[in-house]
């Protein structure tokens, strides 16, 4: 380009004249670039707002996390309990349909037995939220109960180990024998075995279920009346027979012996069960009595599931009631 008869040169974009000792041009956007970029970034305050939001949002998750595991865990508990209560209900249940009379062999063996637990103390808890701190006592019985099946007589009996040589608590136990009808004083012998016979995992006992601190049998006559040494709840005498012997009463149960041709026309089971987690740590405490201690507290009254079941005996005689 020329001016007034001088050349004059373009210069590069982004440069101009002057401005140096030697005339050497300066960059003019590098300054505004710079200017700009750090007016685009995060200040430290900023970064550390972000920082405690973000935190703040992930224990609220892990919170959220937690408690859905806990319930789903409980849950599951429930029902492994409910699950392993109601199988035992069942089994005991049959066994006691299948009951029959010895009609005086071996002398009168036992038909139907029931007593508590010896030498044991019932565990008593008391109840959440209840007027008076009211208490629950549960108590713990054995029974007995003697079946025939063609030539073969069966006995079967369920006991609570409360504290067994594997360390388990409150252990529900299966006792079942089978002995030929022929065989010198079968019927009696299979209840003796049950009495004696020491408590394992090997024939013939089984082990069913821990945790159970319930065990209640009821017998009722033929007009539904509780069989005991006293008035039934309708008022008339239900000691109808010679072929019933009740037990002193201890902790609201009666006990008793049934022999000859005497059945009860049905029979009530109740049974309470503690929920594992509850049980193992109540097993923690390494002595039996920090285990009873532990589970009588009363924040473990929702931790008990009861089940409850009424048999009727098809084998009943209602002659004996006569």
């Amino acid at each position: 380009m020329t001016n007034k008869g001088r050349v004059v040169s373009p210069l590069p974009a982004g440069r101009s004249h002057g401005g140096g000792a030697h005339g050497v041009t300066r960059p003019t956007g590098s300054i505004a670039n710079r200017k700009s970029q750090i007016a685009n970034g995060f200040t430290l305050v900023e970064v550390m707002v972000v920082v405690v939001l973000l935190s703040l949002i992930v224990v609220v998750l892990m919170g959220v996390f937690n408690s859905t595991q806990t319930a789903f865990r409980a849950s599951v508990t429930q029902t492994d309990v409910l699950e392993g209560g109601r199988a035992a209900m069942d089994l005991m249940a049959q066994d006691l349909k299948t009951m029959a009379p010895s009609l005086g062999a071996s002398n009168g063996a036992v038909n139907f037995f029931a007593a508590n637990n010896p030498n044991y103390s019932p565990l008593v808890q008391s109840l959440t939220a209840s007027p008076g701190n009211m208490q629950r006592t549960y108590v713990l019985q054995q029974f007995f109960v003697l079946s025939r099946v063609n030539q073969s007589w069966t006995g079967t009996g369920y006991v609570v180990v409360t504290n067994s040589a594997q360390g388990n608590l409150y252990s529900l136990y299966r006792f079942s024998m089978t002995t030929n009808v022929s065989a010198f004083n079968s019927p009696a012998q299979l209840y003796t075995n049950f009495l004696t016979v020491s408590y394992t995992n090997s024939p013939p006992w089984s082990h069913l279920i821990d945790g159970v601190v319930e065990l209640r049998v009821r017998a009722f006559d033929d007009n539904g009346g509780w069989m005991t040494n006293t008035l039934n709840f309708a008022g008339g005498q239900t000691n109808k027979n010679n072929n019933v012997l009740f037990l002193p009463p201890a902790s609201g149960e009666t006990g008793f012996y049934m022999f000859s041709n005497t059945l009860p026309a049905s029979v009530e089971i109740e049974m309470a069960t503690f929920e594992d987690r509850t049980l193992q740590r109540a097993g923690s405490f390494g002595s039996y009595q920090g285990a009873t201690n532990y589970l009588a507290g009363q924040n473990q009254s929702g931790k008990v599931h009861v089940f409850r079941q009424r048999i009727s005996i098809p084998n009943v005689d209602p002659s004996a009631y006569q």
